[in-house]
């Protein structure tokens, strides 16, 4: 979970924040110069912004596919701080693989996208208390109201083929939300990816796997070094519930990638680790979709 305890892991691993780096990152071109040269080998793909109406407000949100044709949609859901120009370029990256993609902001109810801008980082106390605020708020009860609608979205756009499933990726905070996600529409979410999912598999009564059997989805739990060392048994609780599913399925602890590794803005960055989740993502994708 990117929380005070991960701050302090990233500072026990020596790994600095680099707001050089990346505070001063504000477009997608920027944050393409620093991913790797396969990553930005994406094909043709046509994005705009868009408005998605909920029970509760209007979301601002990125929709990104192919120029031409009809694919797959996908749903992507972003960590703590949200829909920003990293997250811009995944999608795009995501789209150029031959997606449909839809990128939101988790936190309309409370803030427009960028909720933390260029020159904040994570590492400042008052943004962390900020966007911890608004986390508490999204229950599983408000992010099916929003994914209800943003599944509504994709399959009404031109560019989504209806005839095949939905997929969804969460990063960190999103982890659960795929979940959610899946739970929400079986019959239409055939694949849910988590990177690095915060409480994705707790002892609690009311985790997140525990929805799992109610799905029709292939699941992927992509988990953090240092997380798994807060919580072994999480990868267990989660082959529990997956192992007797005939559907697509993977569960693996990345050795030595510290949460948040994925996105390429981020502290935690591991290129090697990012691009081998991004690998199995695709293979999700392709056996479910």
């Amino acid at each position: 979970m990117c929380d005070d305890i991960t701050e302090a892991d990233l500072d026990r691993a020596g790994i600095p924040v680099r707001r050089r780096d990346f505070g001063a990152l504000v477009g997608a071109g920027a944050i393409a110069s620093i991913l790797p040269a396969a990553a930005c080998a994406a094909g043709s793909v046509k994005g705009r912004d868009v408005e998605i109406k909920t029970a509760d407000g209007t979301v601002d949100a990125y929709f990104v596919a192919p120029a031409e044709g009809k694919h797959p949609g996908v749903l992507i859901w972003p960590d703590i701080r949200g829909l920003r120009p990293a997250f811009r370029q995944m999608a795009e990256r995501l789209a150029g693989e031959g997606y449909a993609v839809l990128c939101v902001n988790p936190f309309y109810r409370w803030a427009k996208a960028p909720v933390v801008h260029a020159g904040h980082d994570f590492d400042d106390p008052g943004v962390r208390e900020t966007l911890f605020s608004y986390l508490k708020q999204l229950n599983r009860t408000l992010v099916q109201t929003d994914a209800k609608a943003y599944l509504a979205f994709l399959d009404a756009q031109a560019e989504v083929d209806t005839a095949k499933g939905l997929g969804t990726a969460g990063y960190c905070m999103g982890g659960p939300m795929v979940i959610y996600t899946a739970a929400l529409s079986p019959a239409r979410v055939k694949a849910a990816a988590s990177f690095h999912g915060a409480s994705v598999g707790t002892d609690k009564p009311d985790s997140p796997h525990l929805l799992i059997p109610e799905t029709r989805a292939g699941f992927l739990f992509a988990i953090a070094d240092n997380d798994d060392q807060k919580d072994p048994e999480e990868k267990n609780r989660l082959k529990a519930v997956l192992d007797p599913r005939p559907e697509w399925h993977e569960v693996e602890v990345y050795k030595g990638a510290m949460h948040g590794w994925c996105p390429p803005d981020g502290r935690a960055y591991d290129e090697a680790a990012a691009e081998k989740a991004w690998g199995r993502m695709r293979e999700l994708f392709k056996a479910s979709l």
